[in-house]
């Protein structure tokens, strides 16, 4: 079984991060991600810079990171705005929330779910006519800060709703961390049958140490593409307490121990990991860092 990582590090990671990170540094970020085998990375956000500042230099990030044919860049697009952005600056995927609650909705991008659902199916014809990749990403998908349990129901008519504008993918986002293995199994088999022609993808918060199991049930369930962040930072700025990326090394860890090709050198992301922690001055959350690997790398 082979699987594809998506590195959202540079952005999901960063973009809630209250140390200041420098242009040349997310570069870097980028750079050793790339270098370490990631191959599609969420490298942006084209949002209000006033609201997220730290990503207001996404078009400069985007100026100095490797191109090379083989690494797809993604950005995060909220409105009609930040799509023409997000062209100008050369991305080669967008990725359009739509969130599965009103409240969380305004909060989030100032509007509810409908006209969320209708900004996603004008920016996907926009994309679509461009030739870029398009993800349309459920957030809240399995809970919501501010109104509590989310349906499964809800979000699977929600994934009927989006699937109408024909994504490439659509992901499932536990934003706050509350998901389980057997919501994850319900909603990504209802995903598989009721968008059948959208790569399904996962993004899972480990906020109450659930998000590996979630993420070996996703791939049980028929994902093939997973969201991680190296050293496991990041989260949403809108939510409170959506802490926690599952880790790249950590997730990593699992997958080479238990046989999935992933094409990522897990040492490199280890020693990526342990840079970013003296960028951000903080030691980042990830364990394996800490623990080491198994068996230890012999020592020459």
């Amino acid at each position: 079984m082979d699987i594809t990582l998506v590195e959202v590090a540079p952005r999901d990671g960063l973009q809630n991060e209250s140390h200041p990170v420098t242009t040349a540094d997310k570069i870097e970020l980028i750079r050793r991600s790339v270098a370490a085998g990631l191959r599609r990375v969420e490298a942006v956000s084209f949002v209000n810079a006033a609201r997220v500042p730290q990503m207001a230099d996404a078009e400069a990030v985007l100026a100095g990171v490797p191109r090379d044919g083989e690494i797809s860049y993604a950005g995060l697009v909220f409105n009609e705005r930040g799509l023409d952005r997000a062209l100008a600056a050369g991305v080669d995927e967008i990725n359009v929330v739509v969130v599965a609650t009103d409240t969380f909705s305004r909060r989030n991008q100032g509007c509810d779910t409908a006209e969320g659902i209708a900004r996603w199916e004008r920016l996907a014809a926009r994309a679509a006519a461009s030739g870029l990749w398009r993800t349309v990403t459920i957030a809240a998908a399995f809970g919501c800060p501010f109104e509590g349990e989310v349906a499964p129901a809800h979000v699977l008519d929600l994934i009927e709703r989006v699937a109408a504008a024909g994504p490439d993918e659509i992901a499932l986002a536990d934003t706050i961390g509350v998901g389980t293995p057997d919501r994850v199994r319900r909603l990504v088999t209802g995903l598989i049958e009721r968008a059948p022609d959208a790569l399904p993808r996962c993004h899972f918060h480990n906020t109450r140490n659930t998000g590996y199991a979630n993420a070996i049930a996703a791939l049980d369930s028929g994902v093939r593409v997973l969201d991680a962040s190296i050293g496991g930072i990041g989260g949403c700025p809108f939510a409170p307490a959506a802490t926690g990326n599952i880790a790249t090394e950590d997730l990593l860890y699992t997958l080479d121990r238990m046989g999935v090709d992933t094409g990522v050198d897990l040492g490199a992301v280890i020693d990526t990991a342990a840079w970013l922690g003296e960028v951000l001055e903080s030691p980042v959350p990830a364990l394996l860092g800490r623990a080491g690997r198994f068996p230890a790398a012999a020592v020459s």
